[in-house]
């Protein structure tokens, strides 16, 4: 399956998603001998609901079905994205203020590897406190590279 399909399932799944108070963060297909779709999404403030990924995976299955986007038999998954996944919409960093996190950016002509708790966001930078001096620091999204959040255990 290529790029077209993975666009024409973004352009149907988003306004079902959007339905339910979630936005959608990625579409993958995983190759296998049955193709995995998976619909990445999440929410402002609370966690995603089982019920409500349910009712969008019926619907965007509906949807694939109808369109003929896939012709062959596939697995539909609707789900968050999970801890182990990097950040990639700035809703999920405002999600997360308060939270440690590591994020990897470009700084000038290298790349640079920080944790802090996430203070600030903005439509232009996050700002983390670090951990052990409790320094400041206002990071660019154009030059983050990965911010993964780190559990608390």
């Amino acid at each position: 399956m290529n790029q077209n399909v993975i666009d024409a399932i973004k352009n149907m799944s988003e306004p079902l998603i959007n339905e339910e108070g979630m936005f959608l963060i990625d579409v993958e297909i995983k190759h296998q001998k049955t193709p995995e779709v998976w619909v990445l999404v999440d929410t402002v403030e609370d966690g995603v609901n089982l019920d409500a990924c349910s009712r969008i995976s019926r619907k965007l299955a509906n949807t694939i079905e109808d369109e003929n986007i896939i012709s062959s038999s596939y697995r539909l998954n609707v789900s968050s994205p999970g801890l182990a996944r990097p950040l990639s919409d700035i809703r999920q960093y405002k999600k997360n203020i308060g939270r440690l996190a590591k994020i990897k950016f470009k700084n000038e002509d290298e790349y640079e590897t920080r944790e802090g708790e996430i203070a600030e966001v903005d439509e232009t930078v996050v700002k983390i406190v670090e951990g052990e001096t409790g320094a400041e620091l206002d990071i660019p999204f154009d030059a983050v590279v990965e911010t993964k959040i780190i559990p608390k255990i």
